[in-house]
């Protein structure tokens, strides 16, 4: 079987499961298991694939043909400018969350070696990111979950980032005053239907139980500066006037790229 030919048949197969964009999927399986670029498939359309290529292959195929996330299946997702292993015990980084980012470094562009917490870090993706695009930052993050935590740090090491990641709820241990504290809280919300890809995430990191409101209460303990958090696209008017009745000011919200109202922050002074 040659690269071209394993090519579209693992589209087809992945088209038939129902997967939202199966060539681009099947593209970056085989690139993942060739270790080449997207393009250099094209360029090596007529070689033959050896035996081990081919089980490698069809092993990680038939992981998402049953809906298993990308990011888990190859072990490995881009963030920001960064690649951070991937797996199970956290959720996959969204582009709605390198948003984030981006709100969360416009908001401490001019404060000096600024003192930041993510809260609910999972992979460490934000954590990670901040300290990579602000090197002068002081960066903590949380999760209340030992296997996000063991992630997390396995993503600092192999990053040679300076993160200080902690087993915690919300911001216990973690001393003020803080410049910014930034989360991406669990918020599908119970019952909501959900894609198949989704159950094979963690629910604990998905599932909103209130934990928007817990870190806006728990913030005012910590922050002089802004909480920012990323929500349900239908609740961010919602979460917005959370803050403004629990007394943050220059409450804003920022939508994403897709028009969505998917980022909330507001201003807690001392």
């Amino acid at each position: 079987m040659t690269v071209g030919e394993a090519l579209r048949g693992a589209a087809e197969e992945l088209r038939r499961t129902g997967a939202d964009s199966p060539r681009l999927d099947a593209e970056l399986i085989l690139a993942h298991v060739l270790g080449c670029s997207r393009l250099a498939l094209y360029t090596r359309a007529g070689r033959e694939l050896s035996a081990g290529e081919r089980a490698a292959a069809r092993a990680l195929l038939r992981r998402r043909a049953r809906r298993e996330p990308l990011a888990y299946v190859l072990g490995e997702w881009g963030f920001r400018s960064l690649t951070l292993r991937t797996d199970a015990r956290a959720l996959v980084p969204r582009p709605e969350t390198e948003e984030l980012v981006g709100r969360a470094l416009a908001l401490i562009a001019a404060v000096e070696r600024p003192r930041v917490a993510d809260v609910g870090t999972g992979s460490g993706a934000i954590a990670l990111a901040l300290a990579a695009e602000r090197p002068d930052a002081e960066v903590v993050a949380t999760d209340c979950s030992p296997a996000a935590v063991a992630l997390a740090r396995e993503n600092a090491a192999r990053l040679r980032l300076a993160v200080d990641v902690r087993e915690a709820s919300l911001l216990d241990g973690v001393e003020g005053p803080l410049d910014l504290v930034v989360s991406n809280p669990p918020y599908v919300l119970p019952g909501e239907p959900l894609a198949p890809e989704l159950a094979f995430e963690p629910p604990g990191a998905l599932i909103d139980a209130g934990q928007t409101e817990a870190l806006a209460r728990a913030a005012r303990e910590r922050l002089d500066g802004v909480l920012v958090v990323e929500v349900h696209a239908a609740r961010a008017r919602a979460v917005a006037g959370l803050l403004a009745r629990l007394g943050y000011t220059d409450v804003a919200i920022t939508r994403d790229l897709a028009g969505k109202e998917r980022i909330v922050e507001g201003r807690w002074t001392r």
